[in-house]
């Protein structure tokens, strides 16, 4: 052979070589491309399932090549979760067109149907596939944390899909079951609130910081019974007979007799009344005697400390509720401590105590509810009680428009009559009367003036529900 042939030769050698190395690879499995909310709390607030698929899937999906389309009566969560994809849901009567919508949204040229009554289904112009293309299953978001009641839903599978961790509770407020913590958080379906009511008890939950005998939740879960007074003072209730330590350990015999008849744990308390109507204008001529709040604070520290909850109890006199009750914010800022408004002794600009019973119009005790909710969200405290008390129904003037929504609070209205067994039930009975929805309902037990003192196995049995807090004067 020839130097040229040669030559040939080894440059088809060459050219062939260089053209096997060249060759083009194969293509990379297609994968979609995830998102995830702005705000640091979404609610995707929607009970249906064919739109809380779709709204899962356009909160944690940019694009997707191909979808799974279901019925919701058929199980698909596996192969979109395998895949990364989203899966969608299908439906008689159900509006398709947010479907169509959601797979224009995310580029999908094929569609998975999954179940006969979804091939009948496919919105029109899409590929109908027997099974999924190769794709790349999306990566772990830890950052991201989807919060489900259903963790079998279609919603629920479209969250897995997308790499986010779903997390499956029994209570949709998280401080009843303290989710883990994430710098992004999904909720799915209307059970979980408004965002910001959702991100206010996740705030609450991520501090841990608990309620005497546990939770972040008042009621239900817990009864209270406690005693009522101002130390040092027997005349104005139990509390005062004895010192703070003495208080502290009858509080907690008295909490143990209820046990027995108790289905909840019974938390000791005290409610202590840190303004005092009196029969003296004072220096501010408000016919209140305030106590300071180093004047209280061992008794509230004590308690703290003894697994007591504590209720500052207000008789304002001339003055106003919120008024007073913002002397305590430094106390109330304490998670074991709420507040309890007292308008027998709530009076007119010419009354005095113990001349007339006071009342009080519901605007004034709604700004009370309105400024310790917010003291209450703000500080990402537990949820507090704010107790009212009535025996006559003219004591709150339009009681109906008690504002009950704020769910930083759990109300309580507490009757506090007294006399006999008949009287004292005739009283429970006529506060019930047009009571406004969202509160539940206290029992005040007299030493002197009942005849006889009701027993714990008695107060315990009245209804049409028993008192969830019990003082004792």
């Amino acid at each position: 052979m020839g130097i040229r042939a040669r030559v040939v030769v080894l440059t088809v050698i060459v050219v062939t070589a260089l053209a096997a190395c060249t060759t083009t690879p194969p293509p990379e499995p297609a994968t979609a491309r995830v998102s995830a909310p702005e705000q640091a709390v979404t609610v995707l607030g929607t009970d249906d399932p064919v739109a809380l698929a779709v709204a899962t899937s356009a909160a944690l999906f940019a694009t997707a090549p191909a979808a799974v389309l279901a019925a919701p009566e058929d199980t698909a969560a596996a192969a979109a979760v395998a895949q990364g994809v989203p899966l969608l849901l299908v439906a008689d009567g159900a509006d398709t067109a947010g479907v169509g919508a959601e797979l224009d949204r995310l580029g999908v040229t094929g569609v998975l149907p999954v179940g006969d009554a979804a091939r009948d289904r496919v919105p029109g112009g899409r590929e109908v596939l027997d099974a999924l293309p190769p794709l790349t299953p999306q990566a772990p978001r830890p950052d991201v944390l989807v919060l489900t009641t259903d963790p079998g839903s279609a919603a629920a599978a479209t969250a897995r899909a997308s790499g986010a961790r779903v997390e499956a509770v029994t209570d949709p407020d998280p401080r009843v079951a303290p989710p883990p913590q994430a710098p992004t958080t999904v909720a799915l379906g209307t059970a979980f609130g408004a965002p910001d009511v959702l991100a206010a008890r996740l705030a609450v939950a991520a501090t841990g910081v608990q309620l005497p005998g546990g939770g972040q939740v008042v009621f239900p879960g817990r009864r209270m019974v406690a005693l009522y007074g101002h130390p040092g003072v027997p005349a104005l209730g139990v509390l005062g007979e004895q010192d703070v330590a003495a208080s502290v350990a009858r509080a907690q015999a008295l909490a143990a007799e209820y046990q027995p008849f108790s289905a909840e744990p019974v938390v000791p308390a005290f409610e202590l009344i840190s303004t005092i109507a009196d029969s003296g204008p004072g220096p501010d001529g408000d016919y209140s005697a305030e106590a300071t709040v180093e004047f209280l604070r061992p008794w509230v520290d004590a308690a703290g400390a003894a697994g007591l909850y504590v209720l500052l109890d207000l008789q304002p006199g001339r003055t106003d509720f919120r008024t007073q009750a913002e002397r305590y914010a430094e106390l109330l800022r304490e998670p074991h401590v709420g507040l309890a408004l007292d308008p027998e002794w709530r009076l007119g600009p010419d009354q005095r105590p113990l001349q007339q019973i006071g009342s009080v119009g519901v605007d004034e005790v709604n700004a009370v509810v309105t400024w310790l909710a917010d003291l209450t969200r703000e500080a990402a405290l537990p949820q507090k009680v704010l107790m009212l008390h009535q025996f006559r129904l003219a004591m709150i003037t339009d009681r109906e428009r008690l504002d009950t929504s704020r769910d930083e609070l759990a109300v309580v209205i507490h009757a506090d009559g007294f006399g006999p067994p008949g009287e004292k039930l005739a009283t429970w009975d006529a506060m019930h009367q047009g009571a406004p929805a969202g509160i539940t309902w206290g029992w005040k037990n007299f030493y002197d003036e009942d005849s006889p003192t009701f027993t714990p196995e008695q107060t315990l049995s009245v209804g049409p529900e028993p008192p969830v807090i019990v003082s004792y004067q």
